[in-house]
């Protein structure tokens, strides 16, 4: 049994992948969820702390040359290919999928991003969030599965304090990975006060009931319980759970 109520789909904000801002340059091939660079939407701007979500596709040997970043936390999530970062504190790493680089850039960081491969594509999910202050001192972490977790339906990636092996996070923000296959079903429970918001990346699946596809989000800021189950091949979603 559930310790709270559900949530109705009349708590729920639908964001579609279709109503999303759109840029392709060649070498990339970016979808917006919020307003960034010349998309503009005041009816998105941003939910909460969380103010990017760019589902960014880079073609082969693609990528963005060194450019600077600050007082924002940036993560990147890597979904399909790898993706090679480089930045100015000495960090250069490259990311296979299912792995997650949290930047902090704080009063100032340089930071380059390219697909390595001559032949793949990079598919990622590219993510700022506002910090609780502002001029810290950059720093950089990362998130790998546990071997033998890769699958696991729920699985805490990002927090404050860092517990459970999460990357760590200047932000009243837990971040979870959510991997599910078809009719798997895991819930969130969330507290009062707090704002939800889960990004589908791959698949399909519903949320209380509600359908979703690649691409597509929903939020909330009721509290109570969320039921996502993974329908025909399953899904792989982020979910942000917000003060």
């Amino acid at each position: 049994m559930h310790d709270v109520d559900m949530q109705t789909n009349s708590s729920l904000t639908v964001r579609r992948s279709e109503e999303r801002g759109h840029v392709n340059h060649g070498w990339l091939d970016s979808h917006f969820t919020f307003s960034f660079a010349d998309y503009y939407d005041p009816a998105h701007m941003g939910f909460r702390s969380l103010r990017v979500i760019n589902d960014d596709r880079i073609a082969p040997l693609g990528g963005f040359p060194s450019h600077p970043h600050r007082d924002m936390e940036i993560f990147s999530y890597v979904l399909e290919g790898q993706l090679a970062h480089e930045d100015s504190m000495g960090n250069k790493r490259v990311l296979e999928p299912g792995q997650i680089q949290l930047m902090s850039a704080g009063k100032g960081v340089l930071h380059s991003e390219f697909n390595p491969s001559p032949k793949v594509a990079t598919h990622m999910l590219q993510i700022w969030i506002t910090p609780t202050e502002r001029r810290l001192e950059p720093s950089y972490t990362e998130w790998h599965p546990k071997p033998g977790t890769e699958n696991d339906p729920k699985v805490l990636v990002i927090s404050p304090d860092g517990r459970d092996q999460s990357a760590t996070i200047h932000q009243d923000a837990d971040i979870y990975r959510v991997k599910l296959v078809a009719g798997q079903t895991i819930q969130h429970d969330l507290a009062t006060g707090r704002g939800l918001w889960l990004h589908l990346a791959k698949g399909s699946g519903t949320v209380n009931g509600l359908a979703l596809k690649a691409g597509d989000a929903i939020s909330s800021e009721t509290a109570g319980g969320f039921e996502i189950t993974g329908t025909e091949d399953g899904l792989e979603a982020l979910l942000f759970d917000i003060g």
